[in-house]
């Protein structure tokens, strides 16, 4: 059945040094949930793919609060220090909590902007979300195989999905594979053929990946 859906625009204040960023909600008029949901290093929240997932999430039931960290809202090519990362999640978190207090809240983010959200979770395990989404973990550099990047996310205590391309530049599908296998509260989908920007044979999968994290958040939500 077609969701109805409400957009708003809204500004978030990070802090007084840093500022305020531009954010969107879309909420469905039968939310199931409300996903925070942050951008990789090389676009922002109105880039077609972070956009669309967005999009096609709402027509799944799920509302989504999608966000500019300060390097992209000010038009900076280097992303943000980890610092000034995490006070931007931890200002959107608390705005969703203010604006829609009765939806479960999830975090979720694309390379650069799951890897912070991680990050700030994993200092943070006082925070009350539900778990988190990975769209592309970026576990390594490309053509460096290694996995420190992921020694924070055994601090995480919340259900964890890690949507993965079996492509990935950035995260090597045995390294991936084995990170999630020796955490208790993750989730691997594997996306056969897929890259890290999700692409396969000229295809994306943004419905794919809409899809599991709806099967997926469901689950949560109903345990």
């Amino acid at each position: 059945m077609l969701q109805l859906m409400h957009t708003q625009s809204i500004s978030i204040t990070v802090s007084p040094s840093i500022g305020s960023v531009s954010a969107e909600c879309i909420i469905p008029e039968n939310s199931t949930c409300l996903m925070s949901l942050a951008h990789g290093a090389g676009a922002g929240m109105n880039h077609p793919f972070i956009a669309t997932l967005a999009q096609l999430l709402g027509e799944l039931g799920i509302a989504t609060l999608r966000f500019n960290f300060p390097f992209t809202e000010h038009k900076k090519a280097r992303p943000d220090v980890p610092a000034v990362a995490h006070k931007t999640i931890e200002a959107v978190i608390n705005k969703a909590q203010e604006l829609f207090p009765s939806l479960p809240l999830f975090v979720s983010g694309k390379s650069f902007g799951g890897r912070m959200s991680s990050q700030y979770l994993a200092l943070h395990p006082e925070v009350k979300v539900k778990g988190i989404v990975f769209f592309g973990f970026p576990l390594h550099a490309i053509g460096k195989p290694s996995v420190d990047r992921a020694d924070h996310l055994k601090e995480i205590k919340m259900p964890m999905l890690f949507l993965q391309g079996t492509r990935d530049e950035l995260a090597t599908w045995a390294l991936i594979e084995s990170v999630c296998a020796s955490l208790p509260l993750a989730t691997l989908v594997k996306l056969e053929g897929a890259n890290h920007a999700f692409k396969a044979k000229k295809e994306d999968n943004l419905l794919v990946l809409a899809r599991a994290t709806q099967a997926w958040l469901e689950r949560i939500i109903n345990t």
